[in-house]
């Protein structure tokens, strides 16, 4: 019998996140993936440099693969240095991959990336999430509510 999956992921170092994605984004499933990284990308990720903003993952070819993540190059690396934009194979299990594969096909959802972490065993990992896209009045109304808790909160605390 398969292991439940933890509703939060072993979070120690957040390297990079996409805030923005919760914003673009009604998030769906949550997935975490391994990477795939030469040894100059890692030793940047552990310097805090990285970006995955504009990124998005793509399915093909029954591999799922990280597009457009920027790793700027690691300061001290020489020729064999790696380069910054390239895409990177995430590391999921079959089942996983068919999920995405299927929602991405079918129901026409995105594969967004949230954050990339290194988890209490020193792994480099991905969080990623199958979402669908908000048009502009849903953005709207997603502000309009988080500005009415704000002033809920606000209002609790002065008159409590």
């Amino acid at each position: 019998m398969a292991k439940p999956r933890p509703e939060e992921f072993d979070k120690k170092k957040i390297v990079a996140e996409n805030r923005r994605a919760r914003y673009d984004y009604y998030l769906d499933d949550k997935f975490e993936a391994g990477i795939m990284l030469t040894g100059t990308e890692v030793k940047s990720l552990r310097f805090g440099s990285g970006a995955i903003a504009e990124s998005y993952a793509e399915v093909k070819d029954d591999e799922v693969w990280l597009i457009n993540a920027n790793i700027p190059e690691w300061s001290h690396g020489n020729r064999h240095n790696h380069t910054p934009t390239r895409p990177r194979k995430l590391l999921l299990k079959r089942r996983e991959i068919n999920k995405l594969y299927g929602a991405v096909m079918r129901k026409g959802m995105t594969v967004v990336p949230l954050s990339i972490y290194f988890n209490s065993k020193g792994k480099a990992k991905l969080e990623l999430a199958l979402a669908k896209g908000k048009k502009a009045p849903d953005k709207r109304q997603t502000e309009k509510d988080r500005d009415w808790k704000r002033q809920q909160g606000r209002l609790m605390r002065e008159h409590g």
